[in-house]
């Protein structure tokens, strides 16, 4: 008996270590794997109609890298010059803007003071500067790593297609190491499709939406450097919590401040269209796929953020999801058990 227990010790010491160190053989290019993965489930109802119609797993497969391959480069490729070409505008001129005069015409109140006049100009031009510096450290760091980008783009494409070709298998492989039960197996992967899919239309695709609408109203009123605004505005409708007004409130202030009141309006309305998209459009969205409390969807996307990146949008209320799903299934005991029941043997060595 206890040579048994001793070799399953050992086994399960054996096993530990190799995925310790399985996981910092992995840690470098952990992000990009879990990016495939989830880019493989997205396109997979995709892919298994053009497998039904051109009846090749491996073609079919392809044909999906070369989608996903065009939705990600043809908008680099075209968008890159502009938006390089917008920030360097928008460097050179932040060193000339002058903040202070058009304050003092509307504020000439609280700006009757020289020295306190000299310290708001001098904090919000160190404050632009700061801004433009760090447009251009990203682009330098862009070229530098361009190299490892693309190894990173590689492993996301291969992972990509073997997720696509073989997630069958894939699923059934990992439901056999799970030591649930089938039950909580089976709300497991319902959860993971259902947050997948709520968050990436509903956070990302409607964030990326929210972005370009306000977007659209810096083109309509010849807003300065209007491209690289939309680009942000779209980033920050992705990003939880923040939402797209950290960038259109500045462009209004900027707009009035310069004496542009018909233009600061009509951003205003566009602006509080975006907003009205996150707070109407949006609950629905994610209350028609998860069965979520927003509090917890929000604090996992802001945990998942700070822990993950961008993918933290997704893996933190996925990882919450499953936690809530265990103890609901063990307070409940709606199933036999929530782990597997262990063998006969293991249970008298206990």
């Amino acid at each position: 008996m206890e040579k048994e227990y001793f070799k399953n010790f050992t086994s399960t010491g054996i096993i530990l270590i190799l995925l310790v160190l399985s996981f910092f053989l992995l840690k470098p290019i952990l992000l990009s794997v879990i990016m495939g993965i989830i880019l493989g489930y997205l396109f997979y109802p995709l892919y298994k109609r053009t497998k039904n119609l051109i009846k090749s797993e491996y073609i079919s497969a392809l044909l999906m890298c070369l989608i996903l391959t065009a939705i990600i480069f043809l908008p680099m490729w075209f968008l890159t010059p502009i938006l390089i070409k917008q920030s360097l505008n928008f460097y050179a001129s932040s060193q000339q803007i002058d903040f202070v005069t058009p304050l003092k015409q509307i504020f000439p109140n609280v700006f009757a003071s020289e020295q306190f006049s000299q310290e708001v100009g001098s904090a919000v031009y160190s404050f632009v500067v700061k801004i433009s510096n760090s447009l251009t450290n990203i682009f330098s760091k862009l070229i530098s790593d361009f190299p490892i980008l693309l190894l990173q783009f590689f492993i996301v494409f291969f992972v990509f297609f073997i997720v696509l070709k073989d997630q069958e298998k894939f699923v059934e492989y990992l439901r056999s190491l799970l030591p649930f039960s089938k039950d909580v197996e089976n709300k497991l992967f319902k959860s993971s499709r259902e947050i997948t899919t709520s968050i990436f239309y509903g956070q990302i695709f409607l964030g990326i939406i929210m972005g370009l609408l306000v977007g659209i109203s810096f083109y309509i009123f010849n807003i300065p450097n209007a491209f690289i605004l939309t680009i942000l505005a779209a980033i920050a409708g992705v990003l939880p919590i923040i939402g797209t007004s950290i960038v259109w409130i500045p462009v209004v202030i900027y707009l009035f401040v310069t004496g542009s009141t018909y233009p600061a309006i009509g951003v205003i309305l566009f602006g509080i269209l975006s907003s009205s998209l996150e707070n109407f459009i949006k609950p629905v969205i994610l209350s028609r796929w998860i069965n979520l409390h927003p509090v917890i969807i929000m604090v996992g996307m802001v945990g998942g953020t700070f822990l993950f990146g961008i993918l933290g949008i997704i893996l933190g209320p996925l990882i919450l999801a499953y936690l809530l799903i265990v103890l609901e299934m063990y307070r409940d005991k709606k199933t036999p058990g929530v782990f597997i029941t262990p063998p006969q043997h293991i249970q008298q060595l206990s």
